[in-house]
């Protein structure tokens, strides 16, 4: 009878230790991001999984808006005492971010939680632009470069081939023969943006500012006037002034959507659209091609830089939320989320070992479009050019270089003119943000 009652009330106490293990209270932690659009439901379900492997944690995730609004908000937020666990942000706010105040860097963080990650199973490049002053300040987590989509079904009824690694003068051929046959309105499109300035920068190895590229030091100086700047504004005005280029302004929605609907036979853009360009040149009914970046004719190809952006961790929290969200940023690199973020959308392997799965079940074989953004980065020389420039006022020398670009292909003003003058202003931000560090 004993043991009947034994039995009894162990199976009413097995219920009330469950019931007390699940509400007992978890560690909760915030994750912002930037990534909009198709990808907002794939990170939310990486975010669910999280939650379900480490049920001790609970990570809260929400969408930003854009880079610049993420950025913004997270440092608002931080300076106000209420900054998220973790945010994203893109490259380009590094040094901003290192002078902030508001972060802890990457491998502190490693080296006091005792965390063991594999960095060298990382690419160079990736961890390459997020190390300062010898140290990882982020966490590599959606890394891209530019590229080129074209479609192959017009290049093939126009009888013109685009070279894997293309020159200006191929796409400005390639964009004649397609316009001059009567099967695309434009030979290319891409959004009028800094970005793709900077990587033609990088891609002819010149440094887009002095100092080692902001690496040796604060850049006092951006090099706008450098034959290599010239060139490749030079370029876009002949595409654009001989109805070659279509330009979407800063709209990088409108150029895919330019693309897709063939009004052009060529994109440029980010290898982070390789999902969204397959899946719509099947529903469209073209067969889809990449090629490398191109570069001007004669010029040594050198490489590109480290696009997208990383994962960084604020200070201001307690020690135990601070590990959790450790084991958050790391396991979002873990191999087998490396290698589902790449094939959900295009963003390239972080990892080495994610490379050789892919490779072992022919990933890339059945799908060669995603190969040639990390082809392209592993043929990149390790330079300061390609390493990518530090600058606090990156955000604001991207706009003025478009104001520039702009002005240019409106006839407002001359190249050297427009170049001069932005360079100018440009400088000046440099200097006071220097003097505000400094100082």
């Amino acid at each position: 009878m004993k043991r009947v009652w034994l039995l009894v009330a162990v199976a009413l106490l097995v219920p009330s230790l469950a019931w007390a293990q699940e509400e007992a209270p978890k560690i909760e932690i915030t994750f912002w991001h930037a990534m909009g659009g198709w990808r907002v439901p794939l990170i939310e379900r990486m975010v669910e999984d999280f939650n379900l492997q480490f049920p001790w944690i609970h990570v809260t995730v929400e969408y930003k808006g854009s880079y610049t609004d993420t950025l913004n908000a997270a440092l608002a937020a931080a300076r106000a005492g209420e900054g998220p666990h973790v945010f994203h942000s893109f490259e380009v706010g590094t040094q901003l971010l290192v002078d902030s105040g508001i972060i802890v860097p990457a491998e502190d963080l490693i080296d006091q939680f005792g965390v063991i990650v594999p960095w060298q199973d990382y690419i160079p490049p990736v961890l390459n632009y997020y190390r300062v002053n010898g140290r990882l300040h982020s966490f590599p987590w959606n890394s891209s470069n530019p590229i080129v989509y074209y479609n192959k079904s017009i290049l093939d009824a126009a009888g013109v081939t685009l070279p894997r690694k293309p020159t200006y003068d191929d796409i400005i051929a390639v964009s004649q023969a397609v316009v001059d046959a009567g099967l695309a309105e434009y030979g290319i499109t891409w959004p009028v943006h800094s970005w793709f300035f900077e990587q033609w920068m990088a891609n002819q190895g010149v440094d887009l500012v002095n100092n080692e590229n902001g690496r040796a030091g604060y850049a006092t100086e951006i090099n706008l006037l450098h034959e290599a700047a010239i060139r490749i504004v030079e370029w876009w005005k002949y595409l654009y002034d001989n109805g070659l280029w279509v330009s979407p302004g800063r709209s990088w929605s409108q150029a895919r959507q330019i693309f897709v609907s063939g009004q052009s036979a060529m994109l440029i853009s980010s290898t982070s659209d390789v999902r969204a360009m397959e899946n719509a040149s099947v529903e469209q009914g073209f067969e889809l091609g990449t090629a490398f970046l191109p570069i001007p004719t004669g010029v040594e190809r050198h490489g590109v830089i480290i696009g997208g952006g990383s994962l960084w961790v604020t200070g201001g929290h307690p020690p135990e939320e601070l590990e959790a969200a450790v084991t958050f940023v790391t396991w979002m690199s873990q191999v087998a989320q490396d290698i589902r973020w790449h094939q959900g959308t295009g963003y390239f392997p972080l990892r080495l070992t994610s490379l050789q799965a892919l490779e072992l079940e022919g990933w890339f074989d059945r799908f060669p479009n995603y190969r040639t953004a990390f082809d392209q980065l592993q043929e990149t020389q390790l330079i300061t050019a390609t390493q990518g420039a530090m600058m606090g006022v990156f955000v604001e020398a991207r706009s003025i270089i478009l104001d520039a670009v702009e002005a240019v292909l409106a006839g407002d003003k001359t190249i050297q003119q427009a170049l001069e003058e932005a360079k100018a202003t440009i400088d000046q931000a440099l200097l006071d943000y220097k003097e505000l560090m400094e100082g």
